[in-house]
């Protein structure tokens, strides 16, 4: 088991008091698990997500990735995980315009203080279709090609797990299905696992595992 979370509680407060996004919400994701998370805009999708990915803190509740508790842990040794062990994918790209396509891709291996690894970046981004665009600048690529480029920037570091929070939001339907079609190749192909946020139902419906959020409550989906 990669992750496991439970009893996660989530809230924030107000002028009009203490709003729970969700209590007691608990998920499991295992190697190669291509997971679905469908829910309308506000049910907590990008919180959960942001919680799972340790980029946001909870108010309750445990969670153990690789067999660590994050609440056991200081902020440099969660940094050190999420940086080594999980991926991200957003609907903004966030690809940096003054960096080329390799050297977006080759930004967590910077951060982590990792020796650059230039081969399997090229490698990934010929996987992907665009070893012809390595030396273009954001600003130069289509959307479907900033995607694939902030995909192979999550899988640089060969991580366990990658979050992809509303990932084809800003795509056209055709890039949209080819970018799942991707995320499907990606977890066949590698054994890679997903856990993918969406309001969309024909992208929910590409999981293995499907799940809703709704009214603070996740249950396994009936609604894809």
């Amino acid at each position: 088991m990669i992750l496991t979370a439970k009893n996660l509680t989530k809230s924030f407060s107000s002028s009009e008091g203490k709003f729970y996004v969700f209590k007691n919400l608990s998920i499991k994701i295992d190697k190669s698990d291509l997971i679905t998370i469908m829910g309308p805009s506000g049910s907590g999708k990008s919180t959960l997500l942001n919680i799972l990915g340790t980029l946001d803190t909870f108010d309750d509740g445990s969670i153990v990735f690789d067999q660590k508790n994050i609440s056991d842990l200081n902020k440099d040794q969660i940094s050190k995980i999420r940086n080594k062990h999980i991926g991200f994918v957003f609907q903004y790209h966030h690809l940096i315009p003054e960096f080329n396509a390799i050297e977006n891709v080759l930004i967590p291996q910077q951060i982590f203080g990792k020796k650059i690894n230039e081969p399997y970046a090229k490698e990934l981004l010929d996987y992907l279709g665009l070893s012809h665009r390595i030396k273009h600048y954001p600003a130069q690529l289509s959307g479907g090609e900033k995607s694939r480029v902030s995909i192979a920037r999550s899988l640089i570091n060969k991580p366990a797990l990658i979050f992809a929070d509303e990932p084809t939001g800003n795509l056209d339907i055709e890039n949209a299905k080819n970018l799942v079609r991707l995320f499907k190749k990606i977890n066949n192909d590698f054994e890679q696992s997903f856990v993918i946020a969406t309001h969309d139902p024909q992208i929910a419906s590409a999981g293995k595992i499907k799940y809703f959020l709704n009214e603070g409550i996740l249950s396994i989906s009936d609604h894809v």
